[in-house]
């Protein structure tokens, strides 16, 4: 019996764990060729939603640190290879948790027929929540033509009363993950 309430508490922490991690998908043409890329700007995307200072901040130097270790230069003016912008979006989603409040063995069928059972009763009762999902979009352009050469997304739930340190290791964390995949192998 412990050994089953272990594996049981073992499911648990795995789906709570899957169910808070980032989630992190990315897409890139094919035919470009990424080596040439030396330098890049920042650049407003038409119709992103824009944050306060603070924020688009704290976004910029989690990219711009990702982008320094794949050998990319930040410039403020033209000539840059790559213009990078960014699309913050924040969603709701509602999450039922429901939970016994008792035990019991009731009758049913098991081996050889119908049995009573041993008595006892159990109810099970529920609760709606309101689960925060932030996701941030990295888009990447070649200057030459505009054209979109990658793409990363990050998603991860948000707790809304974390700290500024959470909060902030969490960017680096998503955006270190996000840009494992830049600059996308060759195939």
């Amino acid at each position: 019996m412990k050994r089953i309430a272990f594996l049981l508490v073992m499911v648990l922490v795995a789906a709570i764990g899957a169910a808070t991690a980032q989630d992190v998908r990315y897409n890139f043409d094919k035919n470009t060729d990424f080596s040439r890329f030396k330098t890049y700007k920042w650049v407003e995307l038409k119709d992103a939603t824009k944050l306060d200072n603070l924020a688009e901040q704290q976004i910029k130097d989690a990219v711009d640190a990702q982008l320094a270790t794949k050998g990319l230069t930040k410039v403020t003016e033209d000539p840059a290879d790559l213009y990078v912008g960014y699309q913050p979006a924040v969603g709701q989603e509602k999450e039922y948790t429901s939970y016994s409040s008792g035990w019991g063995y009731g009758g049913g069928w098991g081996y050889g027929g119908w049995y009573g059972g041993m008595g006892g009763t159990s109810m099970t009762s529920g609760q709606t929540s309101t689960i925060f999902v932030g996701q941030l979009a990295v888009d990447i352009y070649d200057s030459a033509n505009h054209d979109l050469v990658w793409r990363g997304v990050a998603s991860k739930t948000l707790d809304r009363k974390a700290k500024p340190e959470k909060r902030q290791k969490n960017l680096t964390k998503a955006m270190a993950k996000l840009f494992k995949n830049y600059p996308p192998a060759k195939t």
